[in-house]
């Protein structure tokens, strides 16, 4: 079971680590600095957040709080990457910094109280904080570049109006044993 539930949220990140990586693929440099106005995030901005929340969360997260001292919070809202290229860095950074994590995770371990801002988490409670944080995030970098694209973008799920023939592919196939991502590949 423990090695079931860690291969199947390893699966639902590197899905959500994906359509950060689609999204990146399809936008200009500009583009990932865009901002609707001065209250709202870039995708810039939103990537530089969870590059220092991923860091803080599974630096040492058997043995340390996942708020950790050295982080400064409030600088992951402010503009300071400069390019397409430090988005890109900062987020592999943090995704590696996660899967290294996770898979760090064993039978002899998985019963060890994680702390995150002083608050107890079971391993699967932290896990499933941050995959639903990230989503979240993610979303909004989605959002973001299909407001930027317009018509140029192309979907990364089903696309609108073509949900009978996804379906009517899915089922022809008959019964299988693939992810849920897997679905919306």
């Amino acid at each position: 079971m423990i090695a079931n539930y860690l291969e199947n949220i390893t699966n639902q990140f590197q899905y959500y680590q994906s359509l950060g990586e689609k999204t990146f693929d399809q936008l200009d440099e500009q583009d990932l600095f865009w901002q609707f106005n001065e209250q709202s995030n870039s995708i810039a901005i939103i990537v530089n957040h969870l590059w220092g929340n991923m860091r803080s969360r599974w630096t040492n997260f058997l043995t340390e709080d996942g708020e950790k001292e050295w982080r400064n919070r409030e600088l992951e809202f402010e503009q300071t990457i400069k390019s397409k290229q430090d988005v890109q860095k900062k987020w592999k950074e943090g995704w590696d910094c996660l899967f290294q994590a996770i898979n760090s995770i064993n039978e002899n371990n998985f019963n060890t109280k994680i702390y995150i801002r002083s608050q107890a988490h079971t391993i699967p409670e932290a896990i499933n904080r941050q995959l639903a944080h990230y989503a979240y995030h993610i979303g909004q970098m989605v959002f973001i570049g299909r407001m930027i694209k317009g018509e140029n973008w192309t979907s990364l799920s089903i696309p609108k109006g073509k949900s009978a023939e996804f379906n009517q592919n899915k089922f022809s196939k008959g019964k299988h044993k693939g992810h849920f991502s897997d679905d919306l590949k």
